[in-house]
């Protein structure tokens, strides 16, 4: 049996905090070994615990962290003090620019959540296991939402992708490597390889199989609009 994943859980609300607990340890894959409020409490169990994985709330308020980003602000505290730490940050904004401020000095070992994932105990438990092993994740709803925008704003002349390839992205930006995406969109796993290879052709991007850089990748085409400049 496999050793179960230790991880400290952040949430200023009790009942959350303590139902996201109650969740991952019905799944026998995690060993939640602290469950706390606040970003300083959270820093002070990850030192003293020393997880493999932390779970976060974007938003605790409280302390002299900038307000609305303390998770954010916390996890890139976490990875500078303990760089083998993965962090999930749960968050109730869709809105991509707090994706890009958690991915904003690298991705490895980082996942970004929308909170109804909570409640989806696989999904949640596949960006755990991403991020502890190094991987990241981007919640399939903001590369919609970015796609979207995207597509508004696209030079008529760029070469579009696909449905299929827009649903090979999506599985990409959650962190899945050729075999998983191959089982979510019903495709065999070389039909992947080729959508892959094509949607990094169209894209400028080179592949890579790490996937971490391939969710960096997703988010570098996705947040720059054409021309280059800044989102």
């Amino acid at each position: 049996m496999a050793e179960r994943l230790r991880t400290v859980v952040a949430d200023d609300h009790y009942l959350v905090r303590e139902g996201t607990r109650q969740l991952l340890e019905s799944s026998g894959d995690v060993l939640v070994v602290g469950a706390v409020g606040t970003a300083d409490e959270l820093l002070d169990a990850t030192s003293r615990l020393r997880p493999d994985v932390v779970l976060t709330d974007i938003r605790m308020p409280g302390g002299s962290w900038r307000p609305g980003f303390e998770g954010i602000d916390a996890a890139h505290r976490i990875r500078a003090a303990h760089p083998g730490v993965g962090v999930v940050v749960l968050s109730q904004f869709s809105d991509a620019l707090y994706a890009f401020e958690l991915f904003r000095g690298g991705t490895e070992g980082f996942a970004y959540l929308l909170k109804d994932r909570v409640g989806d105990l696989e999904e949640l438990l596949g960006a755990i296991q991403a991020v502890a092993s190094g991987g990241s994740v981007i919640d399939p709803k903001v590369v919609e939402g970015l796609l979207a925008r995207r597509a508004v704003r696209a030079d008529p002349g760029a070469p579009a992708l696909t449905p299929r390839e827009q649903d090979v992205l999506r599985e990409m930006a959650r962190g899945k490597s050729n075999g998983g995406i191959a089982r979510a969109v019903s495709l065999s796993v070389s039909a992947v390889e080729k959508n892959v290879n094509s949607i990094f052709l169209k894209l400028g991007l080179e592949n890579s199989p790490d996937t971490h850089r391939r969710v960096a990748a997703v988010l570098a085409y996705l947040g720059a609009p054409p021309g280059g400049s800044s989102p």
